[in-house]
């Protein structure tokens, strides 16, 4: 009798990993249909279990299903309403259905949002996701309904004590929305300086870019291919010479660059440099390779609507 209850016992335990590993192994691969249905047969015998209501409340958010996801989090909280991360990702979701629905709608669930994350950085002074939240919150909301730079900049200097990195970015970002531009390029560019990745130099792109300082943001891209060596920024030294028609041969060398040396790890497919190079041959009136080029484009990624879009401007050349 008690062999055989300790291999059932065994045999449970065995089960649960298994079906627990197996939903991380899901999401891990963005299956997250296959993981969100694991867990749910799971949980049907152990309704308990925290760490595969967590799994499906993350199953749920990787879909944009937040009102599951709400629902699985929210289980979280009452279950455990000191655990930071639990308090985190309910906020986290909440603050995604707001950004889902109408702006009437959203006011009534602004609060809840806004309790959680001060809840999740109360309870871990040094939960790092829970301090950009509540900036990024602070910054976004209307002062009618709580928003406050004033306070943004507090837990942005939270997140320097805890990160340099996190807390320059932190300050860039919300001086940027403040409309203070010389103290958003200095955060921004401190970030670099302390950190230098590939994040860091495109936070300071998008700046200038967002201000039409596109010179810069070539001369900010070149810096940071040339230190950190990654394909990719080929791809957006051409993109930016594209968009804004400048440097136009700079941009045709990154992009053929970039495509000579792609791999999967790039993250920008192929088709996208074809596009842009085909938009570097419509500003030199060639029309025959932007033709070319665009062609490729569509070839590679057919649904692309832009891509259509923009064969129709230069077949008009």
């Amino acid at each position: 009798m008690y062999r055989f209850f300790w291999i059932f016992l065994v045999t449970a335990i065995g089960f649960s990993q298994t079906s627990k590993e197996k939903a991380e192994a899901f999401i891990a691969k963005k299956s997250f249909k296959s993981a969100q249905n694991e867990m749910i047969t799971f949980l049907k015998d152990n309704p308990e279990d925290k760490e595969a209501i967590e799994l499906l409340g993350d199953a749920y958010g990787h879909q944009k299903k937040w009102d599951d996801a709400i629902a699985q989090y929210k289980k979280l909280t009452r279950k455990e309403a000191d655990n930071a991360n639990y308090q985190y990702k309910y906020g986290g979701a909440l603050g995604m259905k707001a950004l889902s629905i109408s702006k009437l709608k959203a006011l009534g669930i602004i609060g809840d949002v806004k309790e959680a994350f001060l809840k999740a950085a109360e309870l871990d002074p040094k939960h790092i996701d829970a301090r950009w939240a509540l900036v990024e919150l602070y910054v976004s909301l209307p002062g009618i309904v709580g928003g406050s730079n004033s306070k943004a900049l507090k837990y942005a200097e939270q997140l320097q004590q805890l990160s340099k990195v996190d807390g320059y970015l932190a300050k860039g970002y919300v001086y940027e929305y403040d409309d203070e531009p010389e103290l958003a390029e200095k955060y921004y560019k401190l970030a670099i300086k302390v950190g230098g990745s590939v994040t860091c130099y495109e936070k300071l792109t998008n700046f200038y870019e967002g201000q039409k300082q596109h010179k810069k943001a070539i001369r900010n891209l070149e810096e940071g291919r040339n230190k950190l060596q990654r394909n990719a920024m080929h791809y957006q030294i051409g993109k930016v010479c594209a968009d804004y028609n400048l440097e136009l041969d700079k941009g045709e060398k990154c992009l053929k660059a970039y495509l000579s040396h792609h791999s999967s790890k790039d993250g920008v497919p192929k088709a996208w440099a074809y596009y842009r190079l085909a938009q570097i041959y419509k500003h030199k009136k060639n029309k025959t390779e932007a033709l070319k080029w665009i062609d490729k484009a569509i070839a590679g990624l057919p649904k692309i609507k832009v891509f259509k879009e923009e064969k129709a401007i230069i077949s008009k050349l």
